[in-house]
């Protein structure tokens, strides 16, 4: 599979290895400073995009992308107001977006338990539910586009996500439920960033011919 990154950070650079490593091969790479590869035949030769760059700029990669008639892969977070508008453009374009706000494997498990969990406490008030999320120093949106992911699965209000920035941390959510009595918590702790690399990388493969919009839901078939 031919494979075009957009972005070439830290993540960009490991997503590189693990695409590699998978077989596939990288034809273009677009950063801030050479933006006008999108319009290259490298760029358009492409089975898939994946796109990590900032808040910014993800929406108006994806149309690039999508210009240049290359299915995206987005693991950009804090932009998510402009995604509905990029759902509607997939009704009527027959483009393609694999949108998530975490690629790890476990972070979509403990979506799925935690929003059990809420299922399970919601008959019992004593308990307030809160939200923690502890990242390295360089994260540019607070809170985290997975603790917002998770707020929305559990009812916890986002406006009350505490966002803790630390060191290198790649990645810490904490579901909280507190009484007078007793704490229950679920907790995932990513140990580096390579799950996440490796899971927008299958996110790659699964979106070969596809159209629409996809989730971490779809591939995982967690519902």
């Amino acid at each position: 599979m031919n494979i075009a990154l957009i972005g070439y950070g830290k993540m960009g650079k490991l997503i590189e290895q693990k695409a590699l490593a998978r077989g596939h091969k990288v034809v273009c790479i677009i950063d801030k400073d050479n933006l006008q590869d999108f319009d290259s035949d490298a760029f358009r030769s492409a089975d898939v995009a994946i796109e990590f760059t900032t808040p910014a700029t993800a929406a108006d990669n994806i149309r690039r992308a999508w210009d240049a008639n290359v299915a995206v892969v987005s693991g950009t977070t804090g932009w998510q107001a402009a995604l509905p508008e990029l759902q509607k453009q997939l009704a009527n374009n027959g483009k393609a977006l694999f949108w998530s706000s975490n690629f790890s494997i476990g972070v979509n498990l403990f979506f799925a338990l935690s929003k059990r969990m809420a299922e399970l406490m919601k008959p019992y008030n004593e308990y307030e539910a809160s939200i923690t999320e502890i990242h390295h120093i360089h994260k540019l949106d607070a809170p985290s586009g997975t603790a917002v992911t998770l707020a929305e699965l559990t009812g916890v209000a986002t406006d009350s996500i505490e966002s803790i920035r630390e060191g290198e941390v790649p990645g810490t959510h904490i579901l909280t439920y507190e009484s007078g009595v007793d704490k229950l918590e679920l907790t995932h702790e990513a140990k580096s960033r390579e799950g996440f690399a490796l899971g927008a990388v299958v996110a790659a493969e699964f979106m070969q011919g596809k159209k629409g919009y996809y989730t971490m839901s779809d591939l995982l078939k967690i519902q």
